[in-house]
């Protein structure tokens, strides 16, 4: 059974539902920034998630934190708290349990009467050899990567369609789009997602939903060690590394400026749409980049 902590109130600068930002034209004019939202943000206890979380309290939204682990989402639940006098929600439950899954939104919609914005951020990776995975790691991508985003997607989207009105953003990877050696499964698990993110676009245009994929390369984050636990891939890509803090500005801008798909940093997506265009070509010209792992 799911726990479930419920906080009533809000003092994230909220005042009927509208956040002020000081003026930045005219004589000392307050100028509206944007309501306030309801943000749902899945595997929020760790990497990502916790910097989504941090973010979106500062901005004055009200977190809605699910994630596996209990103490993790309540030591969160108390630095919103203290360090951003924002009170948030959190629930435990695994992504990859469907009935608990309906069950949470199910409380979530019940209580809050209004889902803004779902970003379907948990996952888990294994970075090894087809011969070298296995079987219970590859299930677990696919269970959390592409059908706990499922769960979570079928889930809301009733309310937001009854709304009239939602944002899914589902964080993807630049392994989605050009899969390298080490990654056969979670690359699968990624493209899926990308394909699954643009149908559902399709399917809840009508109803003023907006769906966005965010597709980053490496993050600073736990994420990496646990990918990869021999640190090959970590020292391989220390350079390239996108700090969690950065990503997590560049996903809640979405909020304000959606868009289809998020790509980062410019230079890999730039290699992943050459790639479309010429793969043969690009797997002899940087082959050896491409086993790094």
């Amino acid at each position: 059974m799911c726990i479930i902590i419920w906080e009533i109130e809000s003092v994230c600068q909220v005042f009927i539902g509208i956040i002020y930002s000081p003026a930045v034209s005219g004589k000392g004019a307050v100028r509206m920034v944007r309501e306030a939202k309801n943000i749902i943000i899945t595997g929020a206890s760790s990497g990502i998630g916790t910097e989504l979380a941090k973010m979106a309290a500062s901005k004055g939204d009200y977190p809605i934190l699910l994630a596996r682990s209990y103490s993790k989402l309540k030591d969160l639940q108390t630095q919103l708290l203290q360090q951003y006098s924002c009170y948030s929600a959190i629930y435990q439950v695994d992504v990859a349990d469907e009935g608990k899954v309906a069950a949470v939104v199910n409380e979530i919609e019940q209580h809050f009467h209004r889902i803004d914005v779902v970003i379907n951020n948990a996952g888990v990776g294994t970075f090894a050899t087809v011969e070298n995975i296995r079987s219970e790691d590859a299930r677990a991508m696919v269970d959390v990567n592409i059908l706990g985003t499922f769960y979570i997607t079928q889930a809301v989207l009733p309310h937001m369609k009854k709304q009239h009105a939602g944002h899914i953003i589902n964080i993807g990877s630049q392994a989605g789009r050009l899969a390298t050696p080490k990654s056969s499964m979670y690359a699968a698990a990624k493209h899926a997602l990308i394909g699954f993110s643009n149908a559902v676009r399709l399917e809840s245009s009508a109803f003023s939903i907006h769906v966005s994929t965010v597709n980053p390369g490496p993050v600073r984050t736990p994420f990496i060690k646990k990918a990869d636990p021999s640190g090959n891939y970590e020292k391989a890509v220390e350079k390239f590394f996108i700090e969690p803090s950065k990503l997590a500005e560049r996903i809640l801008g979405l909020i304000e400026h959606p868009r289809r798909e998020l790509n980062l940093p410019w230079w890999m997506a730039a290699v992943s749409k050459i790639y479309a265009i010429m793969p043969t070509i690009l797997e002899k010209l940087a082959g050896k980049q491409f086993k790094k792992k």
